[in-house]
């Protein structure tokens, strides 16, 4: 169980550890149900606004927890809609969340961890190196807190942990927060086929990812051989291409579901006809489709971004050989738009 602390965060504990603490209080399980419900339904802030509670039930639970929100420390907004937030968490840290407009939605990228480990060699998040993980609490208030915040929560639909750090590497919280934020009795109530999870490809947590969980996968490869992956993504020397791949293979897939593969295309360095060709045959083996993503530029990397041609030509030869591979255009390019460029300023 959770361990609790004084005023620790209610979104910290799951429906099961909250019904354990209230029963050793004496009080009626079925509590649990309305007071995470007035949290992740309801919005609310205190637990003085839980009416259907009694008044002592109330006192009771406001002197052992919390409601935490995050603080926003900033909010840029793009000319196309898109939104990162810089949040500032209780021990000063910064964290980053991404509200991206779609046709008829809008998509939130969230954070797992302070930082990032990885040192992955495009990334500008990996620059400013690791902190801590995120906890369960702090990654579903990225939600919670922005979906207040807009005029028709219900548009937001589709969840992706694309944002700083990774996911797997803070697997006990990610997986316990995807629980809060998938659950429709007493959680989100978000669709799990609308949530995403994008890891650089540690392997040993993708079985169990396929137990614990039925989101969709995204896996960032960027590469076609190891000695190029090695060189942009360090964990490749841990987890080659190869039990990637085989892990990959084997990932308990829903019926028709396919892993998307995240490839950045970094101009001279994996965006070749050799490439593409490659690529197309070590995906053969995975019921997959394919994301190419241009490069974004920032200012602590010396990689640039193909030219157009290139890239088309990328793309018509997987297409060629039938694969499913979409152009992903980086949205929010007039403001901080690579992933840690608004924490980096902070800091």
């Amino acid at each position: 169980m959770t361990k609790i602390q004084d005023k620790s965060d209610i979104k910290e504990l799951n429906r099961q550890e909250l019904v354990l603490w209230l029963t050793e209080k004496r009080i009626e399980a079925y509590r649990a149900d309305q007071i995470l419900k007035w949290v992740y339904l309801r919005q609310a802030d205190t637990f003085e606004e839980m009416t259907d509670l009694g008044l002592e039930v109330r006192r009771l639970v406001s002197q052992y927890f919390s409601i935490n929100r995050l603080e926003k420390k900033n909010i840029e907004t793009s000319k196309d809609g898109s939104k990162k937030y810089l949040f500032r968490l209780t021990d000063g840290n910064h964290i980053e969340s991404v509200l991206i407009p779609e046709k008829d939605h809008y998509t939130l990228c969230i954070s797992s961890q302070v930082g990032c480990a990885q040192g992955c060699g495009f990334c500008l998040t990996s620059t400013g190196g690791f902190v801590r993980n995120l906890t369960k609490g702090e990654i579903i208030s990225q939600v919670l807190d922005i979906q207040k915040d807009l005029e028709d929560p219900l548009r937001l639909t589709n969840i992706v942990l694309m944002g700083m750090g990774e996911p797997l590497a803070n697997y006990k919280n990610v997986v316990g927060a995807i629980d809060t934020i998938t659950s429709g009795d007493v959680g989100l109530a978000f669709s799990t086929r609308r949530v995403t999870l994008s890891t650089a490809g540690l392997v040993p947590f993708l079985d169990n990812l396929g137990r614990d969980t039925r989101v969709n996968l995204a896996v960032s490869l960027n590469a076609t051989e190891n000695k190029t992956r090695d060189i942009l993504m360090p964990i490749n020397r841990k987890y080659p291409i190869e039990d990637l791949i085989e892990a990959c293979r084997r990932y308990n897939l829903r019926p028709r579901n396919r892993i998307t593969f995240e490839y950045i295309l970094i101009k001279g360095i994996n965006d070749s006809s050799g490439d593409a060709n490659r690529l197309a045959r070590l995906l053969r083996p995975v019921k997959s489709k394919i994301n190419l993503i241009p490069f974004n530029e920032h200012e602590k990397s010396e990689f640039k971004r193909p030219e157009e041609a290139v890239i088309r030509a990328f793309q018509d030869i997987l297409i060629k050989k039938n694969y499913t591979a979409v152009i992903r255009r980086s949205k929010g390019q007039d403001i901080s738009a690579a992933c840690g460029q608004l924490r980096a300023r902070s800091i």
